[in-house]
């Protein structure tokens, strides 16, 4: 299986480190014939218009649209769970707009706010996970065929619908693959 890592910021050797681990063939992903290889994609954490914009000059973002659209797995962690939402609180801006989801930029605040954590997530595995946050944001708003995998206080930090799987966390930055098993089997 050929699970692509969009590769213009953030985890992206980490994301690749974890697919390797679990028998995938990693594909960093920085054009559209990169797209056309993969099976899946995650996109990784940075900045999310910084992102938007190397997706949007790169000419990336229709066809990975049409991609997600027509039932390629997609994963997005922290600034790709923003990419991939319908819509980001207070902007006007989206980009895939392929889940159902209003998110909150930078909701637990700045870089000093960061912080790790540890849940539960039946979905994903039996046993607690270490949840890494840094500058996370968190979702608002779920729609009817979203479903929310996990809450840290009240606030939605995963959620699935259908193809499509957000975090707000960064499961790359753990030693525990067991997200990244989830995704490969979406």
């Amino acid at each position: 299986m050929r699970v692509g890592v969009l590769s213009f910021q953030g985890g992206v050797v980490e994301h690749l480190e974890h697919i390797e681990k679990l028998n995938g063939k990693p594909v960093k992903v920085r054009s559209l014939e990169d797209l056309q290889k993969i099976d899946r994609l995650i996109i990784p954490g940075g900045e999310s218009t910084t992102i938007g914009k190397f997706l949007k000059q790169s000419n990336m973002l229709q066809p990975l649209r049409e991609k997600i659209y027509g039932g390629m797995p997609v994963w997005g962690t922290c600034a790709g769970m923003i990419l991939l939402a319908r819509k980001i609180e207070n902007s006007e801006v989206n980009y895939i707009n392929a889940i159902d989801i209003t998110v909150r930029r930078n909701a637990y605040g700045s870089q000093v706010d960061s912080f790790n954590t540890k849940a539960l997530i039946e979905e994903i595995s039996l046993n607690e996970m270490p949840l890494v946050f840094i500058r996370a944001p968190y979702i608002t708003r779920i729609g009817e065929t979203v479903k929310a995998l996990c809450t840290i206080d009240k606030n939605i930090v995963a959620a699935k619908s259908n193809n499509v799987l957000v975090t707000s966390f960064h499961p790359e930055l753990a030693d525990n693959l067991e997200f990244h098993e989830y995704f490969m089997k979406l």
